[in-house]
């Protein structure tokens, strides 16, 4: 599939987009207006949590003022990128397994082919772009949600200053974990969108097998992203 894949996405010039627009749109909308509500509830919940967790152990040395700092640094960098791309593979991820796997099984996979329709640039390429797009997107909003919630918390339950804590994360925060953030959650992107579109069109064995194939698509993926995070974690950490 991925020699498929690479194939499609390389349009030749004077050469109409090579994907559905309809299709690109609908895609879109699953994988980030749908997940918006979830991705932003979770995040905040982080937020607190590490705040509240990081000023128990903190307050004992009298650094409580550093909460900011690790908050800021631990979203950014990991935590942002890696429950986005987790909530993702939940959502999207499986849907685009039982979508691929149901229509491999109902033989619509047969049926595009013989209508003259590249299955891989009809289903996978879309999703592979609305994953590209919306994946760092989403991972923007969680790393800004969690950083301002664990503020909140910060302000209200431990008494430090609002202004002085976003200060501090401003201040301690660098381009380069941005950047690794949004490299993390773009590789994430790709990992879970081969993963379930690959695992879609394995599905042989009638309609019991969508849900096996949905299920191994999740655990996969989420498998997968664990190990890009620890690869690209690595690498910051080599090149720092």
């Amino acid at each position: 599939m991925t020699s498929r894949l690479l194939s499609c996405l390389r349009l030749k010039p004077g050469r109409r987009k090579s994907f559905h627009r309809r299709k690109f749109y609908r895609d879109l909308a699953e994988v980030g207006a749908d997940s918006f509500p979830i991705v932003t509830i979770i995040s905040a919940c982080t937020g607190i949590i590490l705040a509240l967790q990081s000023a128990q152990q903190l307050e004992k040395v009298g650094a409580i003022s550093y909460v900011a700092n690790l908050v800021g640094v631990t979203i950014i960098r990991e935590l942002g990128p890696l429950l986005t791309a987790i909530i993702v593979t939940g959502r999207s991820g499986a849907a685009f397994t039982a979508e691929i796997a149901t229509m491999q099984i109902s033989e619509e996979i047969d049926a595009l082919e013989v209508m003259g329709i590249e299955p891989v640039r009809f289903l996978v390429v879309p999703k592979l772009i609305a994953m590209l797009i919306m994946v760092p997107c989403l991972t923007v909003w969680a790393d800004f949600v969690g950083i301002f919630s664990g503020g909140l918390f910060s302000s209200a339950a431990l008494g430090l200053n609002h202004v002085t804590y976003f200060n501090n994360t401003v201040e301690f925060l660098k381009l380069q974990d941005i950047f690794s953030g949004l490299v993390k959650s773009g590789g994430f992107a790709v990992a879970i969108t081969m993963i379930g579109c690959w695992q879609g069109f394995l599905a042989r064995e009638g309609a019991a097998d969508v849900g096996r194939k949905t299920t191994n698509s999740v655990v996969i993926s989420i498998f997968m992203i664990i190990l890009l995070d620890l690869f690209f974690t690595a690498l910051n950490f080599i090149f720092r």
